[in-house]
């Protein structure tokens, strides 16, 4: 493909053949194109010389580096993007594209849209945090948002294989390194906006301004009207602006809410539309995943019985509220709640349910936002009748002065709590420990299947754990 296809340029290069598109210059072969991208932790400018090195016939930087074969533009993340797109004939423009962003909820609600789409007749690809899904098959996840090139590699097996729609988390970090850069969205959900990736956005503010980046690519934004954040995500949208919420004042609303420990019932209402909705998860938290996704598919012209009747069929999402057979008389629950919004909602879900004593396992991420780790403790010790204090993903970090930032937040507090740093340890204490009609709730890992320690990644199914301590305590 000559160069000029992939991106615009009037520079004498444009007739180059290039050979691939890459920004990381150990991928560099014969004829490829390196475009320099300044990361969070490393710069691409600084290896163009290795770039060329391996073969590189042109490099796309932000920054005159002279060389003739060079192409200077003004954002190198934008133009890696569309080079991308580019690359693969923009696959994207031949599917329906939905987008959900927010804190907490991604991941329910893309499963949520894949259920009620296929139910209505449509083959839908799946992107996001757990894994990806294409032609029915999975494959793994590294990032909520993939890179670009992967990203629309992604969208171009879709498409060879006729899926018709594509379901994506898009995260934060995604808009604002562009990877999603200039798609085109049916419909862009926004489920929420609480503390996190502070370490990378800084500010709240800033938090803000990427999420609202994906309602600038969409002719649909669909927003949740309870959340705080709703007004300034719906500022200046030249979009349709349509909402859904747990009360009034809204487009949508959920009526008549009945909580259960493993289902919620509803109304779905509208000026148009009425409609009983029942989910098999339970939590405030799935009223709004839902409520969300069926607004999503009314909006795109999807009946709405039938959208609402597929969603009694999903069993439930790895990891997301997932209660594990356990064969006792108390209950495991294994949530990926690794946010103080996402702590308080798993908490106050199962504090309503009928029990003895609600025990929450939780650490936090190293490398990580640490200003939310006391505000978690805060929420542990205020919503949970016992806390095990352990460690996360600590990455880089002494798991130790984690757990003492987290106990900060617990200072004074009268509820019981244990320290147990290894993970693995704290999970079989916690079984062992049990009492009837106890619920356990482990936070935190919820679809992982790893722990990220200094030394690496090592292997951690919380699945697995439990079962060894069942095994145990038989």
């Amino acid at each position: 493909m000559k160069l000029k296809d992939l991106i615009f340029t009037e520079n004498k290069l444009g007739d180059l053949e290039i050979g691939g598109v890459t920004c990381d210059s150990r991928a560099v072969k014969e004829g490829y194109a390196f475009v320099c991208i300044v990361g969070a932790k490393s710069d691409g400018h600084d290896y163009y010389k290795n770039a060329l090195e391996s073969g590189a016939s042109v490099i796309v930087t932000e920054r005159d580096l002279n060389i003739d074969n060079q192409i200077i533009v003004e954002d190198s993340h934008a133009a890696y993007s569309l080079m991308c797109a580019n690359w693969f004939s923009n696959p994207a423009d031949k599917l329906k594209l939905i987008g959900v962003t927010g804190t907490n909820g991604k991941t329910s609600v893309t499963y949520m849209l894949k259920t009620i789409l296929e139910a209505n007749g449509e083959k839908v690809g799946l992107i996001g945090t757990i894994q990806n899904i294409i032609n029915g098959e999975v494959f793994e996840a590294k990032n909520t948002t993939p890179d670009a090139f992967e990203l629309n590699h992604m969208f171009a097996q879709m498409v060879e294989c006729g899926t018709t729609c594509a379901v994506m988390e898009v995260s934060s970090h995604a808009l604002e390194q562009c990877r999603v850069y200039n798609l085109n969205f049916e419909a862009a959900i926004f489920t929420n906006l609480t503390q996190d990736h502070l370490d990378y956005h800084l500010t709240m503010e800033n938090y803000l301004e990427a999420k609202k980046k994906l309602f600038k690519m969409c002719k649909i934004a669909i927003l949740n009207s309870d959340d705080e954040y709703y007004k300034e995500i719906a500022e200046g949208l030249d979009c349709k602006v349509v909402t859904y919420s747990a009360g009034d004042h809204s487009t949508y609303s959920a009526k008549a809410i009945k909580y259960k420990p493993a289902s919620v019932d509803y109304e779905f209402v509208s000026d148009t539309h009425i409609n009983h909705v029942k989910v098999n998860t339970g939590g405030k938290f799935t009223v709004y995943n839902s409520i969300s996704a069926l607004v999503c598919a009314v909006e795109l012209g999807y009946p709405l019985d039938k959208s609402a009747l597929s969603l009694l069929q999903l069993e439930g999402v790895k990891g997301r509220a997932e209660v594990v057979d356990c064969g006792k008389d108390f209950t495991v629950i294994i949530d990926y709640a690794h946010t103080p919004d996402g702590l308080k909602n798993i908490l106050k879900t199962f504090r309503d349910c009928d029990h003895n004593r609600l025990t929450v396992l939780f650490g936090c991420g190293g490398d990580r936002d640490k200003t939310k780790r006391p505000i978690m403790g805060s929420i542990a010790a205020r919503y949970a009748d016992f806390v095990i204090v352990t460690s996360d993903n600590p990455r880089s970090e002494n798991p130790s002065e984690i757990i003492k930032d987290i106990m900060v937040g617990m200072d004074g507090s009268p509820t019981p709590y244990k320290i147990i740093e290894n993970r693995v340890e704290a999970i079989k204490y916690a079984i062992a420990t049990a009492m009837k009609d106890d619920i356990i709730v482990l936070a935190g890992k919820g679809h992982e299947t790893y722990q990220i320690l200094s030394t690496g990644k090592i292997h951690l199914d919380e699945r697995e754990v439990i079962a060894e301590a069942l095994s145990e305590i038989n």
